[in-house]
């Protein structure tokens, strides 16, 4: 039976040069679902849902079909994904995507001081173990993936992935830097302590 992939992140870390690679070894789905399923369930409109097509919808997958389903959730330093070239989080149709209001600007952020883009929440969602979910949920941490790519394949039980590290940000002055960095001071920190590949499951 052919492999089903969820590749879920909040944007800026890596998820589209993930789902790339994943391609060849079967069905890939890039997700921006701030919630996942306590069931899993398929995305957008497919089999008769109703959500946005980067989306988790209403629609439960089979049990008999969660065996071939794989769902990755790839993390970043929030400060570092906002600042990444793809992340776009200065437009409104990726905050839309991300499950947040369009109207947040980052120096919304930056004035308040406080993480208006809801990624600490994002990222808790996938990486507090749930007891009563179907599925496990496999979660990377950006940085660390190219070194462990190995180890990924092999949870997956695919072939390589030739994952390869491009740094691509955005230029910021120093205050926007210290100012984030405080934001998500305690973030950073949980996400540094991780393990390169976090399993959290059933």
């Amino acid at each position: 039976m052919t492999k089903h992939f969820y590749v879920c992140s909040y944007g800026g870390c890596g998820s589209k040069m993930l789902c790339n690679a994943l391609k060849k070894y079967g069905v890939v789905e890039h997700i921006h679902s701030r919630c996942p399923p306590t069931n899993l369930t398929y995305t957008g409109f497919k089999y008769g849902g109703t959500a946005y097509v980067e989306w988790f919808n209403e629609i439960e997958v089979p049990q008999d079909q969660l065996n071939n389903c794989y769902v990755i959730y790839i993390y970043r330093n929030p400060v570092k994904a906002i600042f990444s070239l793809t992340s776009r989080f200065s437009m409104h149709d990726h905050l839309h995507h991300i499950q947040m209001r369009q109207d947040i600007t980052l120096n919304d952020v930056l004035e308040q001081e406080a993480d208006l883009y809801g990624l600490k929440e994002f990222y808790e969602n996938y990486t507090h173990p749930q007891n009563n979910r179907n599925y496990k949920i496999i979660s990377v941490k950006y940085d660390d993936i190219f070194d462990n790519q190995h180890q990924l394949s092999k949870l997956l039980d695919i072939g390589p992935l030739n994952l390869t590290k491009r740094e691509s940000n955005r230029k910021y002055d120093e205050k926007t830097s210290l100012i984030l960095n405080k934001i998500y001071k305690d973030l950073i920190e949980t996400m540094d302590k991780n393990d390169p590949i976090i399993i959290g499951g059933t």
